[in-house]
């Protein structure tokens, strides 16, 4: 190994050390990492530079704005009245109605503001029908991250393969080019949560009531915290009450929010923008006929999520530069003479799946990319199935209640167990990772 490569192999095991510690911020950790790279010379300032003000960033932001005014505009709030009222009468059936519609809309728009809002109302619609919220909650959460997969903007995971594979020289995927595979794994992942979640969360369902006393007390205490005016509410990340505030219905903001959120998508998908230029467009555009006012739109930014990315984006920058991603290749698959395509894929769909369990999807994507483009090279193949098992991998954080943020709010609302999540994930992982096996051997040949 060379001194760059060794650096950056140190580099990068103090960032993940320290993101699985979780005692400084994630963001915080990343930058630092980023940090040291620089100082040291593995990257330039012009490779940072670069980071910051990748694509991917670019269109995140953007589209955190655009999800941002339609929340103020109250259109998400009439939206989830409406499923409310379908729900009261068609009973159970109509929650799982509710939940599929509230996976389209995960298609398009970040999972987490989306769980954020329904949560609290799954919950209650559940309680007013005289059923238990665990039947409906962990769903909801699993339905998002599954729906997000179906387009390149439904998850931060696939605009951030998109954007290191486009570092590597790869050409940018369309905004619905993974369909085929996101498509049949939400279908399939969907009919299992419906047939046997239930049954796998029977004993959860059936305690007592000693655990919902403790979490009403918890919800009362965060009313008190937020009513306090509490100025430190990242540490309370999950609790949905926190944040899912009623908006007013406002008819001509939401229609003009909608209108260009919809004429973003359709410029991406049509290849008339990219979706980086259409969604940064969109933004700038809800400013100036003021939908959103630019200190809403900087409120509705997430920095933390941006400079986490951007923190990371340098470290898998350093990875491809430095050689560190050829090196993990030929120590993941050893000699690519002795292992097919097919194989190939397979591990490191499952390397993926296991580290997402345990890192943050952002941090992986990164880490993971460049890996898969070595590893594709190396085989002489296409990178293309190989960057999109490490999208649909990379997303596929089930089996644990901390893999993805929306497990977190979930985890904590209806007050699971962590071996509620081992009972339900763990199948769930298997089954649509044998889809997007199937599917992407299918979709996207070698």
């Amino acid at each position: 190994m060379n001194v760059d490569e060794i650096l950056t192999l140190i580099v990068l095991a103090a960032v993940v050390a320290a993101l699985i510690w979780d005692v400084v911020r994630p963001d915080v950790v990343a930058l630092s990492g980023a940090a040291v790279l620089l100082m040291t010379g593995v990257v330039r300032p012009i490779e940072v530079q670069g980071a910051f003000a990748s694509p991917a960033i670019i269109a995140l932001a953007s589209l955190f704005v655009i999800a941002y005014a339609l929340e103020l505009s109250g259109l998400l709030d009439r939206a989830i009245t409406a499923g409310v009222k379908s729900c009261k009468r068609a009973g159970a059936a109509g929650i799982w109605m509710l939940l599929s519609a509230i996976g389209v809309v995960s298609c398009f728009l970040n999972s987490t503001p989306i769980v954020v809002l329904g949560a609290p109302v799954i919950r209650d619609v559940a309680k007013a029908l005289k059923l238990s919220p665990k039947r409906y909650l962990m769903p909801l959460s699993y339905i998002s991250v599954l729906t997000g997969c179906c387009t390149l903007i439904g998850t931060s995971t696939n605009l951030l393969v998109d954007d290191m594979a486009s570092i590597a020289g790869q050409p940018r995927f369309g905004i619905f080019e993974i369909t085929p595979v996101g498509v049949p794994m939400a279908i399939i992942g969907g009919l299992y949560l419906f047939l046997f979640s239930g049954r796998l969360l029977k004993k959860s369902i059936n305690e007592d009531g000693a655990e919902e006393e403790k979490k009403e007390d918890t919800r009362r205490g965060l009313a008190s915290l937020a009513a306090a005016g509490t100025d430190d509410v990242h540490v309370q990340v999950g609790h949905a009450e926190l944040f899912a505030e009623p908006r007013p219905f406002q008819p001509i903001k939401a229609a003009i929010a909608s209108a260009i959120f919809l004429g973003a998508i359709a410029a991406a998908a049509l290849n008339i923008a990219p979706i980086a230029a259409s969604a940064f467009a969109g933004a700038v555009l809800l400013i100036l006929l003021k939908v959103i006012t630019p200190d809403e739109a900087y409120g509705g930014l997430k920095p933390d999520i941006l400079i986490l990315i951007a923190g990371m984006v340098v470290i898998g920058i350093a990875m491809e530069e430095s050689g560190l991603a050829d090196a993990a290749t030929r120590i993941l698959i050893g000699s690519t003479d002795e292992i097919s395509p097919l194989a190939a894929l397979i591990v490191l769909y499952l390397v993926t799946m296991i580290l997402t369990e345990l890192l943050s999807n952002a941090t992986v994507a990164v880490l993971v990319t460049p890996i898969a483009v070595a590893l594709a090279e190396s085989l002489g193949v296409s990178p293309r199935p190989f960057l999109v098992a490490v999208m649909m991998a990379g997303s596929a954080a089930f089996a644990t209640p901390f893999g993805y943020q929306t497990n977190v709010i979930v985890y904590q609302m209806a007050g699971y167990r962590y071996t509620d999540f081992l009972r339900v994930g763990l199948p769930l992982n298997a089954i649509t990772g044998i889809v997007a096996i199937v599917a992407i051997h299918f979709a996207f040949p070698f």
